[in-house]
Protein backbone atom coordinates (compact mmCIF):
# COMPACT_ATOMS: atom_id res chain seq x y z
CA UNK A 1 0.00 0.00 0.00
CA UNK A 2 1.29 3.53 -1.01
CA UNK A 3 1.17 6.53 0.84
CA UNK A 4 2.23 8.31 -2.34
CA UNK A 5 -1.15 6.58 -4.22
CA UNK A 6 -3.93 7.44 -1.26
CA UNK A 7 -2.42 10.73 0.36
CA UNK A 8 -5.02 13.78 -0.89
CA UNK A 9 -7.31 11.16 -2.64
CA UNK A 10 -10.60 11.51 -1.98
CA UNK A 11 -12.33 8.28 -1.18
CA UNK A 12 -15.73 7.17 -1.23
CA UNK A 13 -16.08 3.94 1.43
CA UNK A 14 -19.81 2.55 1.91
CA UNK A 15 -20.58 0.70 4.59
CA UNK A 16 -18.13 2.86 7.39
CA UNK A 17 -19.93 1.74 10.20
CA UNK A 18 -19.52 -1.84 9.75
CA UNK A 19 -16.43 -4.05 11.39
CA UNK A 20 -14.80 -4.29 8.27
CA UNK A 21 -15.77 -0.61 7.06
CA UNK A 22 -14.45 0.64 10.57
CA UNK A 23 -10.79 -0.85 9.71
CA UNK A 24 -11.32 0.43 6.24
CA UNK A 25 -11.38 3.83 7.16
CA UNK A 26 -8.68 3.83 9.94
CA UNK A 27 -6.14 2.04 7.55
CA UNK A 28 -7.32 5.00 4.60
CA UNK A 29 -6.69 7.58 7.11
CA UNK A 30 -3.30 6.14 8.01
CA UNK A 31 -2.37 6.39 4.50
CA UNK A 32 -3.17 10.08 3.96
CA UNK A 33 -6.46 9.68 2.22
CA UNK A 34 -9.72 12.19 2.82
CA UNK A 35 -12.50 9.54 3.05
CA UNK A 36 -16.32 10.06 3.25
CA UNK A 37 -18.50 7.52 4.29
CA UNK A 38 -22.23 6.15 3.30
CA UNK A 39 -23.63 3.73 5.78
CA UNK A 40 -26.74 3.01 7.17
CA UNK A 41 -26.45 3.73 11.62
CA UNK A 42 -23.92 0.85 13.22
CA UNK A 43 -25.93 -1.97 14.02
CA UNK A 44 -23.55 -3.09 16.91
CA UNK A 45 -23.15 -2.04 20.37
CA UNK A 46 -20.60 -1.19 21.01
CA UNK A 47 -19.78 0.06 17.53
CA UNK A 48 -15.95 0.36 16.49
CA UNK A 49 -16.69 2.79 13.81
CA UNK A 50 -17.86 5.10 17.34
CA UNK A 51 -15.21 4.00 19.22
CA UNK A 52 -12.66 5.27 16.98
CA UNK A 53 -14.22 8.02 15.39
CA UNK A 54 -12.09 10.90 17.35
CA UNK A 55 -8.69 9.12 15.93
CA UNK A 56 -9.98 8.06 12.45
CA UNK A 57 -12.83 11.03 11.63
CA UNK A 58 -14.72 10.46 8.74
CA UNK A 59 -17.39 12.35 6.50
CA UNK A 60 -20.20 10.07 7.07
CA UNK A 61 -23.60 10.06 5.27
CA UNK A 62 -26.25 7.88 7.06
CA UNK A 63 -28.43 7.07 3.96
CA UNK A 64 -29.84 3.57 3.03
CA UNK A 65 -28.52 2.38 -0.87
CA UNK A 66 -31.90 1.11 -1.37
CA UNK A 67 -33.03 4.42 -1.94
CA UNK A 68 -31.68 5.68 -5.22
CA UNK A 69 -32.36 9.61 -4.72
CA UNK A 70 -30.36 9.48 -1.18
CA UNK A 71 -27.42 8.21 -2.95
CA UNK A 72 -27.03 9.80 -5.76
CA UNK A 73 -27.29 13.28 -3.70
CA UNK A 74 -24.40 11.61 -1.66
CA UNK A 75 -22.11 10.92 -4.34
CA UNK A 76 -23.17 14.48 -6.06
CA UNK A 77 -21.67 15.47 -2.41
CA UNK A 78 -18.48 13.72 -2.04
CA UNK A 79 -17.42 13.74 -5.93
CA UNK A 80 -14.99 10.70 -4.94
CA UNK A 81 -11.97 9.56 -7.38
CA UNK A 82 -12.09 6.00 -5.21
CA UNK A 83 -14.87 4.49 -4.43
CA UNK A 84 -14.79 1.44 -2.10
CA UNK A 85 -18.26 -0.43 -2.04
CA UNK A 86 -18.46 -2.51 1.45
CA UNK A 87 -21.98 -1.84 2.55
CA UNK A 88 -24.21 -4.95 2.25
CA UNK A 89 -26.41 -7.20 4.52
CA UNK A 90 -23.79 -9.79 5.04
CA UNK A 91 -25.47 -12.98 6.88
CA UNK A 92 -26.57 -15.91 5.82
CA UNK A 93 -28.89 -16.20 8.46
CA UNK A 94 -30.85 -13.44 8.60
CA UNK A 95 -31.10 -13.98 4.52
CA UNK A 96 -33.57 -16.54 5.09
CA UNK A 97 -35.48 -14.39 7.68
CA UNK A 98 -35.46 -11.40 5.07
CA UNK A 99 -34.74 -12.31 1.45
CA UNK A 100 -36.23 -9.15 0.08
CA UNK A 101 -34.33 -6.98 2.49
CA UNK A 102 -31.20 -8.44 1.24
CA UNK A 103 -31.66 -8.83 -2.02
CA UNK A 104 -32.69 -5.09 -1.80
CA UNK A 105 -29.42 -3.98 -0.01
CA UNK A 106 -26.77 -6.28 -1.97
CA UNK A 107 -28.22 -5.84 -5.58
CA UNK A 108 -30.34 -2.84 -6.12
CA UNK A 109 -27.93 -1.14 -3.38
CA UNK A 110 -25.31 -1.37 -5.68
CA UNK A 111 -27.48 -0.81 -8.97
CA UNK A 112 -28.39 2.65 -7.58
CA UNK A 113 -24.41 3.37 -6.01
CA UNK A 114 -23.11 2.30 -9.74
CA UNK A 115 -25.75 4.38 -11.56
CA UNK A 116 -24.64 7.51 -9.88
CA UNK A 117 -21.10 6.97 -9.96
CA UNK A 118 -21.81 7.14 -14.26
CA UNK A 119 -22.44 10.65 -14.06
CA UNK A 120 -19.19 11.35 -11.67
CA UNK A 121 -16.21 13.03 -13.48
CA UNK A 122 -13.77 12.68 -11.00
CA UNK A 123 -13.79 8.78 -10.90
CA UNK A 124 -10.35 7.00 -10.85
CA UNK A 125 -11.51 3.35 -10.12
CA UNK A 126 -14.24 1.81 -8.48
CA UNK A 127 -14.29 -1.48 -6.14
CA UNK A 128 -17.37 -3.48 -4.98
CA UNK A 129 -16.78 -6.06 -2.61
CA UNK A 130 -18.80 -9.07 -2.28
CA UNK A 131 -17.87 -12.43 -1.02
CA UNK A 132 -16.42 -15.92 -1.14
CA UNK A 133 -20.15 -17.21 -1.27
CA UNK A 134 -20.41 -16.44 -4.87
CA UNK A 135 -19.54 -19.62 -6.19
CA UNK A 136 -21.53 -22.18 -7.34
CA UNK A 137 -20.98 -24.74 -4.36
CA UNK A 138 -21.16 -28.45 -4.78
CA UNK A 139 -18.66 -28.77 -2.05
CA UNK A 140 -15.82 -30.86 -3.77
CA UNK A 141 -13.36 -29.61 -1.39
CA UNK A 142 -11.17 -27.53 -4.65
CA UNK A 143 -10.33 -24.13 -3.71
CA UNK A 144 -12.47 -21.57 -5.73
CA UNK A 145 -10.52 -20.01 -8.92
CA UNK A 146 -11.75 -16.43 -9.94
CA UNK A 147 -12.64 -18.36 -13.27
CA UNK A 148 -15.43 -20.94 -11.44
CA UNK A 149 -19.00 -20.43 -12.11
CA UNK A 150 -20.75 -18.40 -9.89
CA UNK A 151 -23.94 -19.52 -8.01
CA UNK A 152 -25.59 -19.63 -4.32
CA UNK A 153 -27.83 -21.56 -2.76
CA UNK A 154 -28.89 -19.05 0.11
CA UNK A 155 -30.42 -16.11 -0.37
CA UNK A 156 -27.24 -14.08 0.66
CA UNK A 157 -24.89 -15.82 -1.75
CA UNK A 158 -27.37 -15.52 -4.37
CA UNK A 159 -27.54 -11.72 -3.85
CA UNK A 160 -23.75 -11.66 -3.96
CA UNK A 161 -23.81 -13.52 -7.18
CA UNK A 162 -26.15 -11.43 -8.66
CA UNK A 163 -24.00 -8.80 -7.31
CA UNK A 164 -21.25 -10.06 -9.14
CA UNK A 165 -23.14 -10.42 -12.73
CA UNK A 166 -24.80 -6.68 -12.33
CA UNK A 167 -21.29 -5.24 -11.74
CA UNK A 168 -19.68 -7.06 -14.63
CA UNK A 169 -22.54 -5.80 -16.97
CA UNK A 170 -22.07 -2.12 -15.78
CA UNK A 171 -18.55 -2.62 -16.61
CA UNK A 172 -18.38 -3.55 -19.66
CA UNK A 173 -21.82 -1.87 -21.05
CA UNK A 174 -21.14 1.76 -19.66
CA UNK A 175 -17.52 2.06 -17.29
CA UNK A 176 -15.34 0.89 -19.56
CA UNK A 177 -16.34 3.89 -22.18
CA UNK A 178 -15.51 5.93 -19.67
CA UNK A 179 -12.22 4.29 -18.81
CA UNK A 180 -13.12 3.86 -15.05
CA UNK A 181 -12.12 0.29 -13.90
CA UNK A 182 -15.19 -1.01 -11.97
CA UNK A 183 -14.11 -4.61 -10.32
CA UNK A 184 -15.15 -6.93 -7.74
CA UNK A 185 -13.24 -8.71 -4.42
CA UNK A 186 -14.18 -12.15 -2.98
CA UNK A 187 -13.37 -12.12 0.44
CA UNK A 188 -14.80 -13.79 3.65
CA UNK A 189 -14.63 -15.21 7.17
CA UNK A 190 -12.64 -12.01 8.03
CA UNK A 191 -11.58 -12.10 11.75
CA UNK A 192 -9.98 -9.15 14.09
CA UNK A 193 -10.57 -7.19 16.98
CA UNK A 194 -13.59 -4.40 17.34
CA UNK A 195 -16.08 -7.17 16.22
CA UNK A 196 -19.33 -6.84 18.16
CA UNK A 197 -21.98 -7.96 15.39
CA UNK A 198 -24.54 -10.21 15.99
CA UNK A 199 -24.56 -13.80 15.59
CA UNK A 200 -21.34 -13.99 14.15
CA UNK A 201 -18.77 -16.41 15.86
CA UNK A 202 -15.86 -14.33 17.15
CA UNK A 203 -17.70 -11.90 18.81
CA UNK A 204 -20.17 -14.93 19.99
CA UNK A 205 -17.14 -16.21 21.21
CA UNK A 206 -16.26 -13.38 23.35
CA UNK A 207 -19.32 -12.19 24.73
CA UNK A 208 -19.89 -15.84 26.14
CA UNK A 209 -15.95 -15.78 27.30
CA UNK A 210 -17.16 -12.95 29.07
CA UNK A 211 -20.33 -14.25 30.47
CA UNK A 212 -18.75 -17.03 31.59
CA UNK A 213 -20.65 -19.34 29.40
CA UNK A 214 -20.38 -21.83 26.90
CA UNK A 215 -20.54 -20.70 23.17
CA UNK A 216 -23.33 -22.85 21.24
CA UNK A 217 -21.81 -23.72 17.69
CA UNK A 218 -24.44 -24.70 14.79
CA UNK A 219 -21.85 -26.28 12.30
CA UNK A 220 -18.66 -26.97 14.32
CA UNK A 221 -17.26 -29.38 11.41
CA UNK A 222 -17.77 -26.35 8.87
CA UNK A 223 -14.77 -25.50 7.21
CA UNK A 224 -13.84 -21.36 6.18
CA UNK A 225 -10.79 -19.33 5.20
CA UNK A 226 -10.11 -17.50 7.78
CA UNK A 227 -7.87 -14.41 7.27
CA UNK A 228 -7.59 -11.44 9.58
CA UNK A 229 -9.09 -8.08 8.50
CA UNK A 230 -6.19 -6.27 7.68
CA UNK A 231 -4.83 -8.98 5.67
CA UNK A 232 -8.08 -8.48 3.72
CA UNK A 233 -8.74 -4.70 3.34
CA UNK A 234 -4.90 -4.52 2.09
CA UNK A 235 -5.78 -6.79 -0.39
CA UNK A 236 -8.17 -4.38 -1.29
CA UNK A 237 -5.86 -1.42 -1.36
CA UNK A 238 -3.29 -3.23 -3.10
CA UNK A 239 -6.09 -3.39 -6.17
CA UNK A 240 -7.50 -0.39 -5.92
CA UNK A 241 -4.23 1.15 -6.38
CA UNK A 242 -3.38 -1.56 -9.42
CA UNK A 243 -6.84 -0.66 -11.34
CA UNK A 244 -6.69 2.85 -10.58
CA UNK A 245 -2.85 2.60 -12.84
CA UNK A 246 -4.16 0.10 -15.36
CA UNK A 247 -7.26 2.24 -15.88
CA UNK A 248 -9.06 -0.73 -16.90
CA UNK A 249 -10.81 -3.67 -14.52
CA UNK A 250 -7.72 -6.39 -15.51
CA UNK A 251 -8.44 -8.52 -13.86
CA UNK A 252 -12.32 -8.25 -13.11
CA UNK A 253 -12.26 -9.88 -10.27
CA UNK A 254 -9.89 -11.66 -7.28
CA UNK A 255 -10.14 -13.80 -4.54
CA UNK A 256 -8.39 -12.63 -1.16
CA UNK A 257 -8.06 -15.42 1.40
CA UNK A 258 -5.90 -17.00 3.38
CA UNK A 259 -1.95 -18.81 2.98
CA UNK A 260 -2.20 -21.75 0.91
CA UNK A 261 -5.59 -21.81 0.53
CA UNK A 262 -6.12 -23.27 3.84
CA UNK A 263 -9.13 -23.90 5.94
CA UNK A 264 -9.86 -24.28 9.41
CA UNK A 265 -12.94 -25.67 10.97
CA UNK A 266 -15.54 -23.71 12.94
CA UNK A 267 -14.48 -25.93 16.01
CA UNK A 268 -11.01 -25.79 15.26
CA UNK A 269 -11.00 -22.17 15.26
CA UNK A 270 -13.42 -21.81 17.83
CA UNK A 271 -11.22 -23.72 20.54
CA UNK A 272 -8.46 -21.70 19.45
CA UNK A 273 -9.83 -18.42 20.26
CA UNK A 274 -11.71 -19.39 23.61
CA UNK A 275 -8.27 -20.97 24.90
CA UNK A 276 -6.64 -17.71 24.21
CA UNK A 277 -9.71 -15.91 25.43
CA UNK A 278 -10.14 -17.87 28.62
CA UNK A 279 -13.64 -19.12 28.05
CA UNK A 280 -15.13 -22.19 28.45
CA UNK A 281 -15.27 -24.88 26.18
CA UNK A 282 -17.76 -24.71 23.08
CA UNK A 283 -20.76 -26.71 22.82
CA UNK A 284 -23.11 -27.59 20.02
CA UNK A 285 -26.19 -25.39 19.02
CA UNK A 286 -29.59 -27.46 19.45
CA UNK A 287 -31.66 -24.89 17.64
CA UNK A 288 -32.83 -25.41 14.38
CA UNK A 289 -30.21 -25.32 11.31
CA UNK A 290 -30.62 -23.27 8.04
CA UNK A 291 -28.66 -25.10 5.44
CA UNK A 292 -25.17 -24.07 5.09
CA UNK A 293 -22.52 -25.23 3.16
CA UNK A 294 -20.01 -26.86 5.18
CA UNK A 295 -16.81 -26.53 2.64
CA UNK A 296 -15.63 -23.24 1.10
CA UNK A 297 -12.17 -22.76 0.47
CA UNK A 298 -10.54 -19.83 -1.74
CA UNK A 299 -7.77 -19.85 -4.66
CA UNK A 300 -5.39 -16.40 -4.00
CA UNK A 301 -3.05 -17.21 -6.86
CA UNK A 302 -4.39 -14.69 -9.04
CA UNK A 303 -4.18 -11.53 -6.35
CA UNK A 304 -0.16 -12.86 -6.00
CA UNK A 305 1.05 -13.02 -9.13
CA UNK A 306 -1.11 -10.00 -9.99
CA UNK A 307 -0.66 -7.51 -6.99
CA UNK A 308 2.22 -9.25 -5.17
CA UNK A 309 -0.41 -9.42 -2.30
CA UNK A 310 -0.13 -12.42 0.17
CA UNK A 311 -1.41 -12.62 4.02
CA UNK A 312 0.64 -11.54 6.02
CA UNK A 313 -0.55 -13.23 9.14
CA UNK A 314 -1.64 -17.08 9.15
CA UNK A 315 -3.87 -18.46 11.47
CA UNK A 316 -2.35 -18.85 14.87
CA UNK A 317 -1.10 -15.37 14.17
CA UNK A 318 -4.36 -14.02 13.12
CA UNK A 319 -6.03 -15.36 16.51
CA UNK A 320 -3.48 -13.82 18.82
CA UNK A 321 -4.19 -10.72 17.37
CA UNK A 322 -7.76 -10.78 17.50
CA UNK A 323 -7.17 -12.22 20.90
CA UNK A 324 -4.76 -9.35 22.06
CA UNK A 325 -7.56 -6.98 20.64
CA UNK A 326 -10.30 -8.04 22.81
CA UNK A 327 -8.18 -8.41 26.11
CA UNK A 328 -6.74 -5.15 26.18
CA UNK A 329 -9.83 -3.48 25.52
CA UNK A 330 -11.31 -5.27 28.03
CA UNK A 331 -8.73 -4.23 30.33
CA UNK A 332 -9.20 -0.98 29.75
CA UNK A 333 -7.43 0.40 26.42
CA UNK A 334 -8.79 2.83 24.04
CA UNK A 335 -10.40 1.25 20.76
CA UNK A 336 -8.26 3.76 18.49
CA UNK A 337 -5.15 2.84 19.64
CA UNK A 338 -5.21 -0.71 19.23
CA UNK A 339 -6.94 -0.31 15.88
CA UNK A 340 -3.39 2.08 15.69
CA UNK A 341 -1.12 -0.02 16.99
CA UNK A 342 -2.16 -3.29 14.82
CA UNK A 343 -2.30 -1.48 11.96
CA UNK A 344 1.06 0.22 12.41
CA UNK A 345 2.83 -3.35 13.47
CA UNK A 346 1.03 -4.91 10.28
CA UNK A 347 3.00 -2.12 8.11
CA UNK A 348 6.01 -3.36 9.65
CA UNK A 349 5.72 -6.47 8.81
CA UNK A 350 7.49 -8.12 5.47
CA UNK A 351 5.36 -8.05 2.95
Amino acid sequence: MQRAFWEGRHVLLTGHTGFKGAWMNALLDELGAQVSGLSLPADQEPALSELIARRYPIAGHMADLSHAPAVAAVVEATKPQIVIHMAAQAQVRRSYNDPVRTYASNVMGTLHLLEALRRTTSLEAVLVVTSDKVYLNAEHGRPFAESDPLGGSDPYSASKAACEVLVRSHAESFFAALRVPLATARAGNVIGGGDWSVDRLVPDIYRAAIGREAVRLRYPDARRPWQHVLDCCSGYLLYVEHLARQREADPPSLNFGPRHNSTSSVAELASAMIEALGGEPWARSAEPRMPEKQTLSLNSSLAEATLGWSPRLDLEATIAWTAAWYHNFRRGEAAADLVARQITRYREMAP
